[in-house]
């Protein structure tokens, strides 16, 4: 090699690889949430896993960053993102007007739907009803803007609970969390049924959030996104935790 390509490789390399190491050399913290199976849960032995969380740690991998998991609510989520607790927030976020305000949102990892839980031939905006949303999601500001009376539970596995103590008569669900609410005996006996929600506030891309002081973080995590999916990857985490594909 010539002594002049000496001197400029470091530099090149420097201009051309993503530096994301933490300038006190910290892991990437990740937030997630820990009971909205079957995207995040706990398994039988109280490790964090599931869909979200998977891609999460095949991110990480590929970018060959150390990460750690932080577990939280979805209420705090965004607000904690943005006052820089975590650097990224690994969970299903539709991109609304007032997140983008707050956070940066990465690549979309698949498309997500919602879906209206109530006994048959009660509409959406029914009066007189009450609907059961998780706090902090789009879901439960859509209902806000239209007026709609809520009861907020903390996590989605929890929404089946206001439905059968009948403090609520219907729900907005995110899809695929759905699936597992309506596979559980008590949520069967209501005798509900589901329609999808049209609504562009409900529905479209499911992306996970970053600390807007970290803006380099986003080609990082939409690069590392691309490469496990033409890896087989994401393929294989679908495959594990999802009955049909949403890449």
């Amino acid at each position: 090699m010539l002594p002049h390509m000496r001197l400029f490789l470091p530099l090149f390399v420097a201009l051309h690889v993503p530096l994301l190491a933490q300038a006190d050399d910290r892991p990437l913290r990740v937030a997630v949430l820990e009971n909205a199976p079957p995207m995040a849960f706990r398994d039988k032995n109280g490790e964090l896993t599931g869909f979200s969380v998977g891609i999460a740690r095949a991110l990480c991998e590929e970018m060959k960053v150390s990460c750690e998991f932080h577990a939280t609510t979805l209420d705090r989520l965004v607000d904690a993102l943005a006052l820089g607790e975590y650097d990224i927030a690994a969970a299903s976020l539709l991109d609304t007007p007032e997140r983008r305000s707050k956070i940066l949102f990465a690549k979309a990892y698949f498309r997500s739907l919602s879906l209206w839980f109530a006994k048959p031939g009660v509409p959406p905006g029914q009066a007189g009803i009450r609907v059961a949303v998780v706090r902090g999601s789009a879901q439960e500001a859509f209902a806000h803007q239209r007026g709609w009376a809520t009861v907020g539970v903390p996590t989605n596995a929890q929404l089946g609970v206001p439905l059968t103590a009948g403090i609520a008569q219907a729900a907005i669900i995110p899809m695929i969390t759905s699936m597992n609410l309506s596979k559980t005996p008590e949520f069967q006996k209501l005798g509900m049924v589901s329609t999808i929600l049209p609504d562009a506030e409900l529905k479209g891309d499911a992306s996970f959030g970053i600390n807007p002081r970290q803006p380099e973080l986003k080609e990082a995590l939409d690069a590392a996104l691309e490469r496990i999916k033409r890896n087989g990857v994401y393929d294989r985490i679908n495959s594990q935790f999802l009955p049909f594909r949403v890449n």
